[in-house]
């Protein structure tokens, strides 16, 4: 009962290692989030990583700070690698030693340090690194990226995606590979989560709406979607306060406090599901737009996210 009341309150974790071996050198982990990992220590032992493998790639989930995920990418056929948002690198340095892959290429979503704050001390760990990142303010950069670029790792394809809103340099990364029938994979940091989006930090609501619904809310219905933060019970209760007749809400509800109460992760997420239980993909529904009293899709995004700033989480 204390194990699922400690991870059912918040469903949170740090990465708890201070020192690896990588090849014959012990690297020593001075974290630039020691102060703000140390409200969350009581998690450490409880939120779980978590391996997605398909023939084409594999990605591993690595839970970092309180809420953060990162996100090991690798390319099945040459073994290269990328990390999303390495926010704890000796975690990154740790899990591409497990693999046995080679680490190339860091995928910076923002700049925020909870995701771009680990960049530099990865740099000095691995200096051959290419950091890619879609803002001059993204620590580390060495590939700045805009809409549309590509690149390949290995035999996998990126497309960037140029996602403003939550900061005006965000970045998606769509990852596909040529003449395969397994899901596509998005890595969409803070601006699309299971069952939310990110707050309009520096941008508006017309950006966020040409985000989620005309770029996003676009890829193939069965991409996988892998996203910044572990938030999806406390999104799931604005979605539910929202549409509360949701039959999918309620379900992935339960899901997700289930997940939670295991140490399990929610994600990742697909864009088909997003389109049945997201409130802010959902801009178009008239359920979703009566609700904030709106007719216009910009205009009901606009006001769901002044809504969901204030909004008080419920218990349960």
């Amino acid at each position: 009962m204390l194990f699922r009341s400690l991870v059912g309150s918040a469903c949170t974790l740090i990465g708890a290692a201070t020192a690896v071996k990588f090849g014959k050198s012990l690297i020593r982990y001075s974290s630039l989030a020691l102060k703000a990992q140390a409200a969350a220590l009581i998690h450490s032992a409880v939120r779980k990583s978590s391996l997605v493998e398909q023939t084409n790639m594999k990605i591993e989930l690595l839970p970092a700070l309180s809420d953060n995920y990162m996100y090991l990418l690798i390319d099945v056929d040459s073994r290269e690698a990328a990390v999303v948002d390495p926010v704890e690198p000796i975690v990154v340095v740790e899990a591409a030693r497990k693999h046995g892959v080679n680490l190339t290429t860091v995928l910076t979503t923002h700049h925020h340090w909870d995701h771009a704050g680990g960049n530099n001390k990865l740099l000095k760990l691995m200096p051959s690194l290419k950091v890619c990142g879609g803002d001059e303010r993204v620590d580390g950069l060495t590939k700045k990226v805009s809409h549309s670029t590509n690149f390949k790792l290995g035999s996998l394809n990126i497309k960037c995606l140029f996602t403003p809103c939550h900061t005006t340099g965000h970045i998606c990364y769509y990852v596909t590979k040529e003449n395969s029938t397994e899901p596509p994979a998005v890595f969409t940091g803070d601006t699309l989560f299971v069952a939310g989006c990110g707050k309009f930090f520096e941008g508006t609501a017309e950006q966020m709406y040409k985000a989620l619904i005309e770029i996003l809310g676009n890829l193939p219905p069965e991409t996988r979607v892998y996203c910044g933060h572990e938030y999806t019970v406390n999104n799931l209760k604005f979605a539910r306060h929202v549409e509360p007749d949701n039959e999918d809400i309620k379900k992935k509800l339960a899901w997700a406090k289930e997940k939670c109460s295991n140490g399990e992760p929610t994600i990742p997420s697909t864009v088909a599901d997003e389109l049945t239980f997201n409130p802010f993909m959902r801009v178009k529904e008239k359920a979703v737009q009566d609700h904030v009293k709106q007719t216009d899709p910009v205009e009901t995004m606009r006001s769901l996210r002044k809504e969901k700033d204030g909004f008080r989480v419920p218990k349960e």
